[in-house]
C-alpha cells in the first residue's frame, strides 16, 4: 500500500487540470493585472527614460548625474519601494506601477545612451556634411541606428518587470503574485505552479513579441554576410538623401 508521504504528494500535485477547472476565473483575471502592469510600466518607463538619455547624450556632463540619479532609485530593495510609495498613492495599482516604472529606468536609460554613443562617427561625419544640426542628427540620424541598444533594453526591462510585478503582492496587488502568495499560506503545490509558468510564459512571450519587433526595425542586420550594428556611412547617405 502506499505510504503516507507518497498519498500526501498525490493529494497536492504540482501540477492540477482540476485547480484550473476551479479556478480559471482567478487566475485569468490576475494574470491580465499581470500583463496590463507590465506593458503600462514599461510604456512609461520608455517615454520618461528616451528624453532622459537624449539629454545626457546631447549634454554629456549630465550622463554622470543621471545614470547616478536611476541607478540610486535602482538600488532600493523593492519590498522597502512599495512600502514607502504606499502612503502617498491613492490606489495600490498606483503604488507597484510607480514602484516598476523607477525599477525599468535605469535599464532603459543606459541603453538608450549606450545606443546612441555607439553610432558610427563616419554616419555621424556624413550627416554633417549633408547640413544636418545636432538636434536633427539625433532625430533623423542617431535615434534610429541606436534602434538594436534600445530593443534590447526593452527586453530586459520588460522580463524583469514580468518578474517584480509579484513583489506587489505586498500592497495588494502583485498580479500572479497573489496566486503565489495564496499557494504558499495554503501549502497548495498547484496555485504556486500555476503561477510561476504564468509568469514565465509571459516573460517569453513579451521577449520573443520584443525580438520579433526588432528585427523588424532593424532590417540591415539581416543583409548577407557578417551583420553590422548599424547601417554603413553609405547606406545612412543614401537614405537620408
Amino acid at each position: 500500500m502506499p505510504s503516507g508521504p507518497v498519498l500526501a504528494a498525490a493529494a497536492n500535485p504540482w501540477f492540477s487540470w482540476e485547480y484550473l477547472e476551479r479556478n480559471g476565473a482567478d487566475v485569468l483575471r490576475f494574470t491580465q493585472q499581470h500583463a496590463s502592469l507590465t506593458v503600462q510600466a514599461v510604456l512609461i518607463a520608455f517615454v520618461v527614460a528616451l528624453p532622459l538619455a537624449a539629454l545626457a547624450h546631447l549634454r554629456p556632463r549630465l550622463a554622470g548625474p543621471v545614470l547616478a540619479g536611476t541607478g540610486v532609485l535602482y538600488t532600493i530593495p523593492s519590498l522597502a519601494l512599495f512600502a514607502l510609495l504606499a502612503p502617498l498613492t491613492s490606489t495600490s495599482r498606483e503604488t507597484v506601477l510607480i514602484g516598476l516604472v523607477v525599477y525599468a529606468l535605469l535599464v532603459l536609460v543606459r541603453n538608450v545612451l549606450v545606443g546612441l554613443q555607439g553610432v558610427d562617427p563616419a554616419v555621424r561625419d556624413a550627416a554633417r556634411g549633408m547640413g544636418y544640426g545636432r538636434l536633427r542628427m539625433l532625430l533623423s540620424v542617431e535615434l534610429p541606428q541606436a534602434v538594436p541598444a534600445v530593443v534590447t533594453g526593452l527586453r530586459l526591462a520588460t522580463v524583469s518587470t514580468v518578474a517584480l510585478v509579484t513583489v506587489g503582492v505586498v500592497v495588494g496587488y502583485g498580479g500572479l503574485g497573489q496566486l503565489m502568495f495564496r499557494g504558499f499560506r495554503s501549502s497548495y503545490h498547484a496555485e504556486i505552479m500555476t503561477a510561476t509558468m504564468l509568469c514565465l510564459a509571459l516573460a517569453l512571450l513579451a521577449d520573443l513579441v520584443l525580438a520579433l519587433l526588432g528585427r523588424v526595425l532593424t532590417p540591415w542586420l539581416r543583409g548577407s554576410g557578417a551583420p553590422r550594428a548599424v547601417p554603413s556611412a553609405r547606406e545612412e547617405a543614401a537614405w537620408t538623401s
